[in-house]
């Protein structure tokens, strides 16, 4: 396998640069960019040394160097890691003569893959990594770490030794057994696949909760025009990221922010007035209000509580179905505000008083806003399934099961429950990478940073 090489740092100036390289040829690489082939580190310990541009006789900067030997290193490889001082032209040049010294550059994730294929993890915890990144919450970063230290390997074990079991079983009177499974033994079987359907039922129904830890939830506010939308949005921001003026229609498209929610990431997004556009881009503004209003978990309707009700208050509360909506009855700070009735309104919706002068009630709304989702506990609600390709995974086991239990039911031959049942191990299975086909890894690991 040959050596490659990434800088490990996001892009920009910073103090400290690390560039990583792994392969057989690490070691030889940082032999020849300080110029000492007899160089051999003590492994895991730091070394400061001179990088060296040999054809131009110069050093490039002072840096420490660490060697990892393998299998003892993250990829499971020979490992070296330079830390430099984090400017993107040193970095460049130091990354132009490892790739002259028969290196290449690494793919989206490819130092994690090699660890991978090197069992240094399984796949849940190379995509916990690729979470504990990206994660915006300290919710969401606990998940992550619990994934990565094998929790989510451990609770799938138990499930797919009982599932083994069943299928030995099977497998067993298919070989060796001229009649049928005694009637005792089929109930047995029948007992515990339904418990093991149930496990993997209850694991998967986690996903409702988790994928909102990692994914947030998306709240779009809408109105028609000038009853403080944008007021508000900056308001439960604490900044002014939105253009507010006295004039409607001051909003032409949608502007999404994120936030935090008592540990749960929100997606906020302000959109276009929703009323009957006087010209074409406000047109376009509409029409991705309402595109916003489709992709998203939660609505903000917002209406201005110093005025009557007009028609379009009631059309934006008709496109919202009212278990995903809340209602900010806007500026109450001003002397005419009253805050509509329910026969008003023309149904029961969730109302709070907000001022986005003021701030009045923003707390209230704030609340509001995660009340839908209020099962989602930020202290420690236990391992949550929180990727969608683990949700679908189990999903597709669960249905596997059942059809399985459905044909023990029917007095099915054994060799098609076993179908479903081997099905079943092998969805299992491409949770932790067992049996996970080449082109899905492709597809995952495109999804992690250059560098890790």
């Amino acid at each position: 396998m040959n050596t490659i090489v990434a800088v490990a740092t996001p892009p920009g100036r910073s103090a400290i640069g690390v560039i990583r390289l792994s392969g057989p040829e690490s070691l030889a690489v940082a032999r020849s960019l300080i110029g000492e082939a007899q160089f051999s580190p003590e492994p895991g310990h730091a070394v400061l040394k001179s990088l060296r541009d040999l054809s131009a006789n110069e050093i490039l900067d002072r840096a420490l160097l660490t060697y990892f030997k393998g299998p003892h290193s993250y990829t499971g490889e020979d490992l070296v890691e330079i830390s430099c001082h984090g400017s993107p032209i040193i970095l460049r040049r130091i990354i132009d003569l490892i790739l002259a010294l028969n290196a290449r550059l690494a793919g989206p994730g490819e130092f994690t893959l090699r660890a991978l294929s090197n069992g240094k993890m399984n796949l849940s915890q190379a995509e916990a990594i690729r979470d504990l990144i990206n994660a915006q919450t300290s919710a969401a970063a606990r998940q992550a770490v619990r994934q990565l230290s094998g929790e989510l390997s451990a609770r799938l074990r138990p499930v797919k030794e009982k599932l083994l079991q069943i299928i030995v079983i099977l497998e067993s009177a298919l070989e060796f057994v001229e009649d049928d499974l005694p009637e005792f033994r089929t109930q047995e079987i029948k007992q515990g696949l339904a418990e093991i359907a149930s496990d993997v039922r209850r694991f998967a129904s986690t996903f409702s909760v988790g994928h909102l830890l990692r994914d947030g939830v998306k709240v779009t506010i809408m109105g028609r025009p000038n009853v403080g939308k944008s007021s508000l949005f900056n308001r439960l921001l604490n900044s002014d990221r939105a253009i507010v003026t006295d004039v409607p229609g001051t909003t032409r498209d949608s502007l999404t922010e994120p936030i935090s929610f008592k540990g749960i990431p929100v997606l906020l997004t302000d959109t276009a007035g929703m009323r009957e556009p006087s010209d074409q881009i406000e047109g376009i503004g509409v029409e991705r209000t309402h595109r916003a209003m489709a992709d998203a978990d939660l609505l903000l309707g917002v209406i201005d509580g110093s005025t009557d009700l007009l028609p379009e208050d009631f059309d934006v509360l008709s496109h919202a179905s009212q278990s995903h909506l809340v209602v900010a009855v806007n500026k109450s700070d001003v002397a005419s505000f009253r805050k509509p009735s329910t026969e008003e309104l023309d149904g029961e919706y969730r109302t709070v008083e907000v001022s986005a002068l003021t701030g009045r009630g923003i707390d209230e709304l704030r609340a509001a806003i995660l009340e839908p989702f209020e099962s989602v506990d930020s202290g420690d609600p236990g391992l949550l399934i929180t990727d969608s390709r683990h949700y679908d995974l189990l999903s597709r086991t669960e249905g596997e099961l059942e059809l399985a239990l459905r044909l023990l039911e029917e007095n099915a031959s054994e060799e098609l429950v076993l179908v479903g049942l081997h099905n079943g191990l092998r969805l299992l299975g491409e949770i932790t990478g067992e049996t996970t086909p080449e082109d899905i890894l492709s597809r995952i690991f495109s999804s992690f940073c250059i560098g890790k």
